[in-house]
């Protein structure tokens, strides 16, 4: 039976955010998917209109589209509609995989600083970016330059609104987390002292994986983080 690994971005990001990493996944016995999120197609699609609830729909649309084991890979923001969809259907995925993300606990917000009439997020400076723990190491002038020239702007209404919760096996749900902007030691240590940012991490079965490197490893070290998703989805 293949494995079905589904890609999902993170903010300002379509499925092209996977291009180096999709050769590597490529094996006789996996089937990849690599998904953009409603709102980010382009520049000019309609954003008005796009909830967090459209974001996790479409990562469950995905899962649920094959009967294949499947294997989730979220990453940064899309970490907050990933664990939805391990709520919604945790019976449909054989292991979840936070790459420099990490669940969100119910009732929480991506960005609750957002104003109510919002309709967008566009990408920040990279300076700001870094200044909020976004770390752009590894990558080059030619790599800032195409993820500038290729951003969307985020849906401010995926990243509004709060995450809803309410299925208690999405705890039973095998996790990897891709730790590479911070040590995995440092991200244990947030999880063990109740960060909201991590504390949903130490009621799940967990394995950490350092991947040091910059926020964005999927064109950092494209290939080392395949092999890291490889690793999971064989575990």
């Amino acid at each position: 039976m293949k494995t079905h690994i589904v890609l999902v971005p993170g903010f300002w990001l379509g499925a092209w955010a996977w291009d180096a990493v999709l050769p590597h996944l490529q094996r006789p016995d996996t089937h990849v998917t690599a998904l953009t999120l409603p709102g980010l197609e382009s520049v000019d699609s309609p954003r008005n209109t796009v909830t967090l609830d459209s974001h996790v729909s479409s990562i469950v649309d995905a899962v649920s589209r094959s009967d294949e084991r499947t294997i989730l890979v979220v990453h940064s923001g899309a970490g907050a509609s990933g664990y939805a969809a391990t709520d919604r259907v945790p019976d449909q995925i054989a292991r979840i995989v936070y790459v420099d993300s990490g669940p969100m606990p119910d009732g929480t917000a991506l960005r609750p600083d957002l104003a109510e009439d919002a309709i967008e997020v566009p990408l920040p400076p990279w300076a700001e970016l870094e200044a909020d723990g976004s770390s752009i190491e590894g990558l080059d002038d030619d790599a800032l330059t195409a993820f500038r020239d290729r951003a969307v702007p985020e849906p401010a209404g995926a990243a509004r609104d709060q995450i809803v919760l309410t299925d208690p096996r999405r705890y039973s749900v095998p996790t990897t987390v891709v730790c590479s902007s911070y040590p995995s030691d440092v991200i244990k240590q947030m999880a063990d002292g109740g960060f909201p940012i991590a504390v949903e991490l130490a009621k799940l079965p967990v394995t950490y994986v350092d991947l040091p490197t910059g926020h964005w490893p999927m064109w950092s070290r494209p290939k080392e983080l395949a092999e890291t998703i490889l690793d999971a989805a064989d575990a």
